[in-house]
């Protein structure tokens, strides 16, 4: 059996994407495309851990099992579409699919369990998503319109079979009659998700595990039991082996097995019958009343609104958040939701993420640029450079490149997390 590969893709815009390579060959990195999305990668050469790298802390790539990478690619969102992630954390589907739908898109990524989702947010904010509100519910009851969503993803608690190569133990924690709560829980996902769905809307149901009841079983259960679904066969993915459906009236899901390099996943895709009829909008706000944040403010922070997705700037206590517009207009103010993190209110003026590279580029800042990555690394560790500059902060990049931002000390560049 072999082992899973290191994969990675790209978080940036596609432009920079071949500035973000440079960095990671210039720390001794290798990496070959992958055949499936343009945007992924496959290590050759991993001199130290990639999670180390410059790149990953800077959140310009997101590390990720290569065949988790398909269920978002199964869905196939348009770009500028709304997508629900019905159990999102940490994230990894949900960044990609943030990716697919782009600035003018949306995501909503819900986790039902609060721990995780700290982690979902985390991640959502290092890769600097703003495209991406957040929620914490049982993912069977969320509060949201039926028929309200184009594209939903679930991907649902499993017995997790698929990652045995790297979770051995999964086999002994999830066996007999221990799965059949997995399997309740998955079967009422299935139903709320499909109620969610608007009719000729797309949903992927996807699972890491290889067992059958919660695979094939599960997809001849919604074709079965009047969820109003069709399922949609897919083509299959390039790079990728697949086994033959374990149930009959189950062609064209994805079994991916080990033999692709990757976890073993299940992925089925399904459409929603029915004409599509208008999507429904919220008559009461979608969140409670907020401060938004005038002009002058992001001026003092050196933004560019102009660079931000449609939506608004708002402060709640001492944060400072992005609230994407799709958000504003669909989202109940029931579900308790919440943006992108940006930054907080220190001492009556703004002080932002260091790492919010986004809104980097045409900053009025001071550009702090440095060729070399020993000199960016120096920094991370707590060395201060000086760099002549003026004022409380500089924008910060390697070559051309934004990383982020750093606080200004007399001249000197310091870097600092909070």
């Amino acid at each position: 059996m072999n082992a899973p590969v290191r994969s990675f893709r790209l978080v940036c815009p596609p432009p920079q994407r071949p500035q973000v390579q440079a960095l990671l060959s210039a720390q001794g990195f290798g990496f070959e495309q992958e055949p499936f999305l343009d945007f992924a990668f496959r290590l050759t050469d991993e001199p130290f851990p990639l999670g180390r790298s410059l790149a990953a802390f800077f959140g310009l790539i997101y590390i990720q099992d290569r065949s988790s990478m398909l269920p978002p690619l199964a869905l196939h969102p348009l770009p500028g579409s709304c997508v629900l992630d019905c159990c999102a954390s940490p994230g990894s589907k949900t960044g990609l699919l943030a990716q697919l739908v782009g600035t003018d898109g949306f995501v909503l990524g819900n986790e039902p369990t609060r721990a995780r989702l700290s982690t979902l947010r985390r991640n959502m904010q290092t890769l600097n998503l703003l495209q991406v509100a957040t929620c914490c519910w049982p993912g069977e009851a969320l509060p949201l319109a039926a028929g309200s969503w184009d594209f939903i993803q679930l991907d649902p608690p499993c017995s997790g079979w698929g990652t045995v190569d790297k979770n051995p133990a999964v086999l002994k924690l999830w066996k007999g009659e221990k799965v059949q709560p997995l399997i309740a829980l998955q079967r009422q996902l299935l139903r709320k998700a499909a109620a969610l769905l608007r009719p000729g809307g797309r949903l992927v149901y996807s699972t890491c595990t290889t067992n059958v009841e919660e695979n094939e079983s599960q997809v001849r259960f919604a074709l079965e039991n009047d969820l109003n679904l069709t399922l949609q066969p897919l083509p299959a993915p390039p790079g990728f082996t697949l086994a033959a459906p374990q149930r009959p009236g189950c062609d064209g899901v994805w079994r991916v097995d080990s033999a692709s390099d990757g976890q073993g996943f299940f992925i089925a895709a399904f459409v929603k019958n029915g004409t599509p009829a208008p999507l429904p909008f919220q008559d009461e706000p979608a969140t409670p009343p907020f401060q938004r944040v005038p002009d002058r403010f992001l001026d003092e922070a050196g933004l560019d609104r102009t660079l931000l997705p449609q939506g608004e700037v708002a402060v709640f206590g001492d944060a400072v958040y992005f609230l994407p517009r799709h958000a504003l207009e669909r989202l109940p103010a029931a579900l308790r939701w919440q943006g992108a993190l940006l930054g907080k209110v220190s001492g009556g003026r703004p002080l932002l993420s260091p790492r919010l590279r986004y809104l980097t580029p045409g900053s009025s800042l001071p550009r702090l640029t440095l060729d070399r990555t020993a000199d960016v690394e120096a920094l991370l560790q707590g060395r201060s450079l000086d760099t002549g500059l003026t004022g409380r902060e500089a924008a910060l990049f390697w070559q051309d490149l934004p990383l982020g931002r750093v606080r200004l000390k007399n001249g000197r560049a310091l870097w600092a997390e909070k």
